[in-house]
């Protein structure tokens, strides 16, 4: 079996590459980690391989914040610079520093 190694890292500010979000990476699955159901949901001609890193991220669009769960063949490195706004960041990290956040030392997550 293959040892997936993730491209990403928890702290770094990424986009999707076909829809209009971006988010800060909180987590990284080393394989595919949720629900079949979850998996099945999304159409067949864009599903992703099972076997690479899935990334949890607070993420944010123009309208909303939420919790996404993306495959790494979807993301790409946002460059903009541009903090994320969304508001459960603060519990996570502790700043943004132009590029990537970094990590509260005092976070229990």
């Amino acid at each position: 079996m293959l040892r997936a190694v993730a491209k990403f890292r928890i702290g770094q500010v990424v986009k999707h590459r076909f829809y209009p979000f971006r988010g800060v990476i909180f987590d990284v699955d080393p394989v595919f980690a949720n629900t079949e159901e979850w998996w099945q949901s999304i159409p067949e001609e864009v599903r992703p391989r099972k076997d690479q890193p899935f990334y949890h991220l607070f993420a944010e669009n123009e309208t909303s914040y939420y919790v996404a769960y993306v495959s790494e063949q979807n993301l790409l490195p946002d460059e903009s610079g541009e903090p994320v706004e969304h508001p459960e960041i603060a519990e996570y990290f502790a700043a943004h520093d132009g590029a990537n956040y970094v990590l509260d030392p005092e976070s229990r997550h």
